[in-house]
This record gives structure tokens, sequence and C-alpha cells, in this order.
């Protein structure tokens, strides 16, 4: 009885020991281990609240951009954003405009939770080392910077992610019409892996890589100088005490989208293709029908660049730019807003502004 006593006393004389430590690390302004666990959880929360609910907001048009960048140049199917949407609607129901969505979610919670919170990090990260280069504990961000920030954030996010990526476009681009090989995401993967090997979930990685450096870089450095601009200059009063509407964020987002998919978007037209390549039933499952299974090979990057503007000009390059800038705006808008207001709900400190 005397020993549990004992271990009773030091239980909670530990316990008083760690609360005061804490409340002296809050008094001093720095945040304790659990406070930062609970805050990077939060983060990652809120990044992947705005991931899912931006890219189910435009599913059908992303799945349309997608149709329209690997359909065979002679057998169209989609010619325009209303029509595809239409020729879906009608071939494949109400279901058929968002094939794909489940595993656009299950790849885009995930990367844009990793991408808001690595963004956080970068841009806190080179902020100090701005600090220290300039002997200025004031700098703030330059646009430069923070494209720089969003860089690496969007390298993040996309290496770790691409394999859902990879066969979230194949399941994307199954019409009724075409044989399916796979019947879900899982048993995509599974098969890829199986008939492919582990490299093939990696195809398009690089022209991903490439395309993401300025797409999400400038979606982050385009929005922030923004907001940045807007609260200094306060321009025809859409300011209110230091902080913007929801309206004029989403107006923000909207031209930070516009900027960054329209600079990336022939490798994002690229890496649609090579994810393709290898997959048998590739060529009947472009043209819908069937008919013209010439096979899809390219031998890299380049050769897919070269081969897509001989055989089909250089328009092919922005194929289904019209539905991906329809789809883009409002999805960037919706997920920098979403991101900020579920941030403000669960109480946590947003820096992405700093």
């Amino acid at each position: 009885m005397a020993s549990e006593d004992v271990k009773t006393s030091e239980s909670a004389v530990s316990t008083i020991v760690n609360l005061a430590e804490e409340a002296k690390l809050a008094r001093e302004g720095v945040k304790s281990p659990s406070y930062a666990f609970l805050s990077i959880c939060k983060s990652l929360v809120a990044g992947g609240v705005a991931g899912g609910v931006s890219r189910t907001a435009v599913a059908p048009l992303e799945r349309l951009k997608i149709l329209l960048q690997v359909q065979n140049p002679h057998s169209i199917k989609y010619n325009g954003t209303i029509q595809g949407l239409k020729y879906i609607w009608r071939t494949e129901g109400f279901r058929g405009l968002f094939k794909g969505n489940g595993a656009n979610c299950a790849r885009i919670v995930p990367n844009s939770a990793v991408k808001f919170f690595s963004y956080e990090q970068a841009s806190m990260g080179i902020l100090y080392l701005y600090q220290q280069q300039t002997g200025n504990e004031d700098a703030q961000l330059t646009p430069l910077l923070r494209l720089g920030a969003g860089a690496c954030a969007g390298i993040i996010a996309m290496s770790a992610t691409y394999p859902m990526d990879m066969v979230r476009g194949r399941l994307t681009v199954q019409t009724e019409s075409s044989p399916y090989q796979y019947r879900g995401m899982f048993h995509a993967l599974s098969t890829v892996l199986r008939e492919e090997g582990p490299r093939a979930l990696y195809k398009g990685w690089l022209p991903s890589v490439i395309g993401v450096i300025p797409y999400v870089g400038l979606n982050f450095a385009v929005y922030e100088s923004l907001k940045d601009w807007l609260i200094k200059s306060r321009p025809f009063g859409l300011v209110e005490d230091s902080e913007l509407s929801v309206t004029t964020r989403l107006a923000c987002g909207a031209a930070a989208g516009t900027v960054g998919q329209t600079v990336a978007y022939p490798l994002d037209v690229i890496r649609r293709r090579m994810q393709m390549v290898g997959w048998k039933d590739a060529a009947s499952v472009v043209t819908g029908d069937g008919r013209n299974k010439a096979s899809l090979e390219y031998t890299g990057m380049i050769d897919a660049f070269r081969k897509t503007v001989r055989h089909e000009g250089f328009g092919a390059l922005y194929k289904g730019l019209v539905p991906n800038s329809v789809k883009v705006v409002p999805s960037i808008a919706i997920a920098f807003v979403t991101y900020e207001v579920v941030k403000d709900i669960l109480g946590v400190e947003i820096r992405i502004s700093d």
C-alpha cells in the first residue's frame, strides 16, 4: 500500500511539474510540444478540407479537362465545355460527371494538406534566412521568395501523392463504351504494379514537378502579394479594419489560379499523355469506341512534346484549357478561402501571409 501511495504521489507531482513547465513556456511565448503538435494537426486538417471541398465543387470540369487532353484527334468526342458536359450527361448520366472524383479526393486531400503545411514551414524558414541575410528582423517575404516557398510546397506535395494522381488520371478517362480495366483506385494501383512495375506509378512525374513549380509557386505568390497590396493600399474601400472580405479573398484566389494554370498548362497536358503510356487499353479508352488503336508511346517528356506538336499542332498543348480555366479559377479561390476559414474555426494562427 505504501509503495502504491508513493507511486500515486510521484505521478501527481510529475503531472503538476509538466503543467507548470507548459504554463511557463506559454508565458515566455514558447509553444509546448503538445501545442505545436496540435497546431500541425489542425493545419493539416484545414488543408485537407480545403482540397476536398474545392475539388468536389469542380469535379465535372476536371473530368472533362482530362478527356479533352487525351482524346484522339481523329475521333473527336468532346468539342468544348458545354458540349462535352452534355455528352457525358447523355452517355453516362449524373455519376459520369463525378467519375474519378473519389480517387481524386483520396489524392487531393493529403496533397492539399501537405501543400499548405509545407508552404507555411517553407515560408517561415525562407523568411528567417532572409532576415538573417539582410540583418533586418522586420523584413517580410517578397513575391519572389513566396514563389520559392510555393514551389517547394508544390514539389513536396506532388511527389508524396503522385501515384494516386497517376491512377486517378487513368480512372477518369474510362468511359461507358471503353473497356474497363480498372474497377477502382486500389484495383488500379495493384494492376499497374503487377503489369507495369513500380516505376510506372511515377510516369509523367518530371513534367508534373516542372509544372508544379510555376503553378503552385505562382498561386501562393500572387494570392499573398495581392492580399498584402490590398491591405496596404486599401483601394476602392475593399479593406475594413485590416481584414479582407471573403469575396475579396475569393477574387485574389481566382487571379492567382488564372495566372498559375495558364503558365503551367502545357506541362499538365504532357503529364496526362505520359500517364497513358504502357496501358494496353489506352488507345481504345482515348478514342472511346475502339477505333484507331495506334500505340501511345513516348520515350520521355521532350519526345511527348515533340510528337504532340508535330502531329496535332501547338494548340494541342492547350487542349481542355477552357474547362480547366472555368475549373481552376473557383477551385483555387475556394481552396484558399476554405483553408483560412477552417483554420479560424479551429483556432490556429494563420501564417501564410507572413
